[in-house]
């Protein structure tokens, strides 16, 4: 495998990741949606404005790898929880995205990130940790299972109009 370099990312990196979650979410996600729900969907979420947000805030972190040439690979977003968790404790955290490029897959940078993730997190003091997973995406359950999470309840996550059935998985 190439050099890869993985590092906390910076306002600087906010387009780079507006463009990296826009691509690997309509590659993974995409056929599940109307092109009108697809396209508001991307138009409100993958701004530069709404990834400046949680790159300035110090309760929240972004990790990107990239390559040798610095071409951006994958990267993923921890911080406080904001799943709809009944009774949820006050010092929860959350890995929010964990997202690799698909010509990337497979190159185990998900787990890379992943286990920062958990170790920055660890470090801020959060406890438990949530994740919110497709209720389809049984390689991310998989991946999920294998670092002790384990789904806890259920909500329905908006794209448009259409309403995806979501796993709330908790680590203690």
């Amino acid at each position: 495998m190439s050099c890869m370099n993985l590092r906390q990312a910076t306002p600087d990196d906010a387009s780079v990741l507006c463009e990296l979650g826009a691509l690997t979410f309509t590659h993974t996600f995409g056929q599940l949606y109307t092109s009108k729900d697809l396209q508001d969907f991307l138009a409100t979420t993958y701004t530069v404005e709404q990834h400046l947000i949680p790159l300035t805030d110090s309760r929240e972190s972004l990790w990107l790898v990239e390559d040798e040439n610095g071409q951006a690979m994958a990267f993923g977003w921890a911080g406080a929880c904001k799943l709809p968790v009944p009774n949820l404790e006050s010092n929860a955290g959350e890995i929010k995205r964990l997202y690799v490029h698909p010509d990337h897959q497979g190159k185990k940078l998900g787990s890379r990130i992943l286990e920062r993730m958990l170790a920055w997190l660890g470090d801020e003091g959060f406890e438990p940790l949530y994740i919110g997973v497709w209720s389809e995406n049984y390689g991310g359950q998989r991946l999920y299972a294998r670092y002790g999470f384990d789904k806890v309840s259920e909500y329905e996550f908006a794209v448009g109009n259409h309403r995806d059935r979501e796993f709330i998985l908790k680590r203690t």
